[in-house]
């Protein structure tokens, strides 16, 4: 399998952006962006996962849905499904339905999610917030792997042997775990030999890879072997024909979010130099023209021992529909192919 490059939106419609567009533009705006990563060459187009204003994503299984009626071949995925603050039994359902529709191009990435709404929204404590994921996981791959599961746990009514369908096309539905910097999640995900997607947004790379190692590790004293082990990277990025352009169109959306973000974490306000080292040569930013980029992903492969995807946020940027298709038609057209041939497939 070669390596694969893809497209994560968080479905960000912002009042206060100069790109800001009533949802119903939004939603149509961001299903032309997945027919034209299709058509560009792309491999997979992600939809995230939020519950607060300024988010458009809050049911990504149904934006997928739509965008596999207007696709043929592009994967279409979850990036991230709180699985934490949902019912495994439905979001398996509504995922296999995704799957059926797509005729096999369906993904999901489950994680714990980077916001708390969630949690009190469905009725959750966050101080079982890993304990809910850990649950939820187990019986996600139960239902995965048996039609008919008898299961208990703490959060969710027993299951008695009930039947749960629809049943996807692929057989395993493929399941990927989302992870940040978090240790446990990389032992989670190496002890269950489940394949990996590290969302790296700030820092450098390489501090990523004893992390990676220890995913690898993990899954090895499991019994998996490493052929079977897949890890992918999701990190913010942007592309147009200069870096000049590139970084022009991409800051200020990501000066703003970043301190928005900092703003409610209690982290400094971001200032202009803070964004030139995370898009150096070693920082996680992927903001520049195509050639560079590819490099840069390249780097990154070598950096984390080996990847098999990677996925661009764009969304952050504070740009034009017609910008955000020519950036997808430049990831596609000139800096997929060129890392393509660069990292060796799994």
């Amino acid at each position: 399998m070669p390596f694969q490059v893809g497209i994560d939106s968080f479905v960000a419609a912002f009042e206060e952006r100069s790109d800001h567009a009533p949802p119903v533009d939004r939603m149509r705006d961001l299903l032309a962006q997945i027919q034209r990563a299709e058509s560009a060459g792309l491999d997979l187009f992600g939809i995230g996962e939020h519950h607060r204003k300024g988010f458009l994503d809050s049911a990504p299984a149904v934006i997928l849905a739509a965008a596999a009626a207007r696709t043929e071949r592009i994967r279409l995925t979850s990036a991230v499904a709180v699985l934490s603050a949902a019912d495994p039994v439905r979001v398996f359902q509504e995922f296999a339905t995704l799957d059926l529709i797509s005729r096999g191009r369906a993904e999901m990435v489950a994680g714990r999610g980077s916001f708390i709404e969630a949690f009190p929204l469905f009725g959750y404590s966050l101080q079982d917030y890993d304990a809910l994921f850990t649950e939820k996981l187990e019986l996600l791959l139960k239902i995965r792997d048996h039609e008919r599961v008898t299961w208990s746990g703490r959060f969710r009514p027993p299951l008695t042997g009930q039947g749960i369908y629809p049943r996807p096309v692929q057989n395993p539905f493929p399941i990927w775990v989302g992870v940040g910097g978090t240790p446990e999640s990389f032992v989670r995900a190496g002890a269950l030999g489940l394949p990996l997607m590290v969302a790296i947004i700030g820092g450098e790379t390489r501090q990523f890879r004893p992390l990676v190692d220890l995913y690898r590790k993990t899954a090895r004293t499991a019994g998996f072997s490493p052929d079977t082990l897949r890890v992918g990277m999701h990190s913010l990025g942007y592309v147009a024909e200069s870096r000049k352009e590139a970084v022009e169109d991409f800051y200020p959306g990501w000066a703003r979010a970043m301190t928005e973000i900092g703003r409610e974490r209690g982290w400094p306000a971001v200032r202009r130099e803070d964004f030139e080292a995370q898009n150096g040569a070693e920082g996680a930013l992927v903001v520049g023209d195509p050639e560079e980029v590819a490099e840069k992903i390249v780097h990154h492969a070598r950096a984390l021992g080996g990847l098999v995807r990677m996925t661009f946020m764009t969304g952050v940027a504070d740009v034009s529909h017609e910008k955000m298709l020519r950036s997808i038609d430049l990831i596609g057209r000139r800096v997929a192919p060129i890392v393509r041939e660069s990292v060796p497939g799994p």
